[in-house]
């Protein structure tokens, strides 16, 4: 019969909920406390009490902040507030705000445009690189990449080789490498729970007939005749030319498939490796070869990484080191294009415009006073000069010296998660 008496509903307010479940872990961890510690005499509890009682409170915000999308979202409104104050600040999404601000240098002019995103606030949207085109060699705008990503925000990317649009440094998508490094720069990773920065090494190597020889680099352009280069089908329909004695070698599975002193097809699925005879030759009639392709550092849990340089923040101090990343070509006060992230793991986006009397650009030491008293703990320099450019919501944000910017290679891009 009690199939027929209407149940009485019981609700809880998620407010209440969360509550709830705070005082139980905070309760939780009183009592592992009380185990754990020796027996207190009164002089010593009121010394334990002086030194807990932020902790708990501490403690208390951050459950609060894991367990309530409420609390992240106000405590991020509340950090950009506080960090912009006086400057205008525009909602692109939940967790991701757009600032403009003008800042002076000597007495001059700076227009800087600052995106700033919370990924755990911002829970629908990713961050990510993309390239201009289906291969590597190709450039587009930052608005038509931007588009074809359908993005709400896009700033321009790493460095790339201006007659192709080959980027040059490490790149990966997905979990895909699509270019090695270029004299170790230094590279943002985003990871599956925050970001990483660091310089950058290619870890490869090619083995067969108890040989191992060294790979140099994953799709990049020829630096030594020395190199052994692979290539994938990212690269195009053919591997380059081969150096002079050099050899070409197709890799299909775990077979070398063709080997010519002439540019090879590039499978699907595979790679072509290009290097010096010399080298290459110690793997002829090999029955089985394995490539192997890594970065060091590892990041295991990296989903994407662009390349950049030099260092702009390290360790939470600006560091700057322009020469030993090989760039002393970029010095002086030019547009400039950064990415940084915060102890909160919030991550920032810089594009300040240059080259023009209403906004003069900023030297590199200058770009790393300004990332480090925005709160990023680290941060790198990315390509700018013309290739400056921010995009939010259909528009170009900043003012680029060409309209609109020029056809770059590739971009890191905001946009919604899409569902499988």
């Amino acid at each position: 019969m009690d199939t027929l008496l209407e149940r009485q509903k019981f609700t809880i307010s998620s407010r209440l909920c969360e509550g709830i479940i705070t005082t139980l872990l905070l309760m939780g961890v009183l009592s592992a406390h009380s185990i754990i510690s020796p027996t207190l005499f009164a002089n010593d509890r009121l010394a334990n009490q002086a030194i807990r009682t932020p902790v708990l409170k501490s403690l208390t915000e951050n459950i609060k902040e894991e367990i309530s999308p409420e609390v992240r979202k106000e405590k991020f409104e509340e950090r950009i507030r506080t960090k912009y104050k006086g400057y205008t600040i525009n909602t692109v999404a939940d967790g991701i705000k757009h600032i403009q601000m003008i800042k002076y240098y000597s007495e001059r002019p700076v227009r800087i445009n600052i995106v700033e995103i919370n990924q755990k606030v911002a829970q629908d949207y990713e961050i990510k690189p993309a390239i201009a085109s289906n291969k590597l060699a190709g450039k587009k705008s930052v608005r038509a990449i931007a588009q074809n990503t359908n993005s709400i925000v896009a700033i321009n990317g790493g460095y790339f080789k201006p007659q192709t649009g080959v980027p040059l440094g490490t790149l990966m998508i997905d979990k895909k490498l699509y270019t090695g490094p270029i004299y170790n720069r230094a590279a943002l990773a985003i990871l599956t729970d925050g970001y990483d920065i660091g310089r950058v090494q290619l870890n490869a190597k090619i083995s067969g007939n108890n040989q191992e020889i060294k790979i140099d680099n994953i799709n990049q352009p020829r630096m030594l005749s020395s190199y052994i280069l692979a290539y994938t089908r990212d690269w195009g329909e053919y591997a380059p030319a081969s150096p002079q004695y050099g050899v070409q070698l197709r890799v299909e599975g775990n077979k070398i498939t063709a080997a010519s002193a002439n540019p090879l097809s590039i499978p699907e699925n595979g790679y072509v490796i290009v290097g010096p005879k010399s080298q290459l030759g110690k793997l002829f009639g090999a029955k089985k070869v394995k490539i192997e392709i890594n970065t060091n550092p590892q990041w295991d849990d990296a989903e994407h990484i662009i390349s950049g340089g030099p260092y702009l923040v390290r360790n939470g101090e600006v560091f700057v080191d322009m020469t030993a990343q090989k760039l002393q070509s970029i010095g002086g006060r030019n547009p400039r294009t950064a990415i940084g992230y915060t102890k909160d793991n919030d991550l920032i986006l810089i594009a300040a415009d240059g080259r023009e009397g209403s906004s003069i650009g900023l030297t590199l030491m200058e770009l790393a006073n300004l990332m480090k008293s925005l709160g990023c703990t680290n941060a790198i320099n990315l390509d700018g000069g013309g290739s400056t450019v921010m995009y939010v919501k259909g528009k170009i944000v900043n003012k680029p010296q060409q309209q609109g910017g020029i056809a770059l290679s590739n971009a890191l891009v905001i946009s919604k998660k899409t569902t499988n």
